[in-house]
């Protein structure tokens, strides 16, 4: 019995976080402009606006879904509100909730709020993001109850977790490099939180720092590596990154889609120095385009047509029109086939998603669209498509299994 006594004590010091006191909500003008419009750029490069609106909600008002492995998650109001939003927080309160991953009422909040950066942003960044959330228009907007797999529900379990894979600190200093690496560092690390979809999870759903930046997985599409392994066909420059990241595009690589669709529309309006800064960090990552030689260019319609002969049919049906050779769209900037790394992925993850939920202009309805194929195909045509145009525009293997990834991955668009 003393044992049990002991213990329970025990867990209650290891899981118990004191209550902050509430506090008047602060008038706007209590802030200085100045703090306001830092604060403003913060939220911007952090995407706070892209999780925590629903879709058609508010901005910052909460209550989008967010599917886990282990349950779907909602984004809580971060407006001003003080019944429903975080009006009755200090600075203190809001400093311990992106550092430490605690409430103000001292509960544990889920890395869906990725603490794990925000714990290396400094005193000054963090004061000037409360400045710019605590200046907004409050909305009252209560966020639907969590649906998580039982006992994940149970937040006190989540102090344990935070020993596992919180790891506080400042981003490290690395002598020599450049002032512009300096801050891309900071901000990719800390606020950008990149790694939170660009590094693979483990079990318990932390990151595997030992693999940084070596790809993720962001609400069911493939988040790429951002280091060496990258299976971009052509290099990425840094020039090449920073027009992606503001534009959703680049003509050598890809075009935006699912989760980063949003992240580009929020960076489109950052300063241009700070996305440069960003793009300079993940390009020092990739190697700068001097780690291996560009490849040459596939297009072997004969043999992936012997070797898909259905695939080849719907790809000329439904396909041809915008991503065949010689196609108009090819002459608008977009890129060829044999240049989106989706294609060349080892994973087919998001190829199977760009067919299925297509790709949305990212940029005030701006820019690279695709429609989406989920009614109109088959999981197994899908798939016929996809090792199709694998098999014309990379020469790469076949991708095993595809029409049941398919089929995962139309449960997971179906998810809220």
């Amino acid at each position: 019995m003393i044992g049990f006594i002991v213990a329970a004590f025990a867990a209650l010091a290891v899981t118990w976080r004191p209550a902050i006191e509430r506090i008047a909500p602060p008038a706007p003008d209590s802030f200085t402009p100045q703090i306001i419009s830092r604060g403003a750029v913060l939220a911007k490069l952090g995407d706070c606006a892209v999780c925590h609106t629903a879709k058609s909600g508010r901005p910052l008002a909460g209550g989008r879904a967010l599917p886990t492995p282990f349950g779907t998650l909602y984004s809580d109001n971060i407006t001003p509100d003080p019944e429903t939003g975080i009006g009755t927080w200090s600075r203190e309160a809001f400093r311990r909730a992106m550092r430490d991953g605690v409430s103000r009422n001292g509960s544990h909040l889920y890395p869906a709020l990725p603490y794990e950066h925000f714990t290396h942003v400094t005193d000054g960044d963090l004061d000037a993001l409360y400045a710019f959330l605590m200046s907004r228009r409050p909305v009252a907007l209560e966020a639907p109850p969590n649906s998580l797999y039982f006992p994940l529900g149970f937040r006190p379990l989540l102090a344990g977790w935070k020993m596992l894979f919180l790891q506080k600190g400042p981003v490290p200093i690395v002598i020599g490099k450049s002032a512009e690496w300096t801050r891309g560092a900071y901000l990719t690390e800390g606020l950008g939180h990149c790694g939170g979809c660009h590094t693979p999870r483990n079990i318990a759903g932390g990151e595997q720092t030992s693999r940084a930046f070596a790809g993720g997985v962001a609400e069911g599409w493939r988040a790429p590596a951002l280091d060496g392994s990258n299976p971009a066909a052509r290099h990425w420059t840094v020039d090449a990154l920073q027009t992606y990241l503001t534009t959703g595009i680049s003509p050598d690589h890809s075009a935006a889609g699912g989760p980063m669709g949003p992240v580009v529309d929020s960076l489109s309006s950052a300063p241009p120095r700070d996305v440069r800064a960003i793009a300079t960090y993940i390009a020092a990552m990739m190697g700068n385009g001097v780690s291996r030689p560009a490849l040459k260019l596939a297009d072997n319609p004969d043999g992936a047509t012997k070797a898909f002969p259905q695939g080849a049919t719907l790809f000329a049906g439904a396909c041809a029109g915008c991503h065949s050779t010689g196609a108009p769209m090819l002459g608008q900037g977009r890129p060829g086939l044999a240049l989106v790394s989706n294609l060349r992925d080892d994973i087919p993850t998001s190829a199977i998603q760009a067919v299925l939920a297509g790709i949305d202009p990212p940029v005030a309805r701006r820019g690279p669209m695709m429609p989406a194929f989920a009614t109109s195909f088959t999981d197994q045509q899908i798939a016929d498509v996809l090792n199709y145009s694998r098999a014309r525009f990379t020469g790469r293997p076949a991708w095993t299994g595809l029409a049941k990834k398919v089929s995962q991955g139309r449960k997971e668009i179906s998810q809220p």
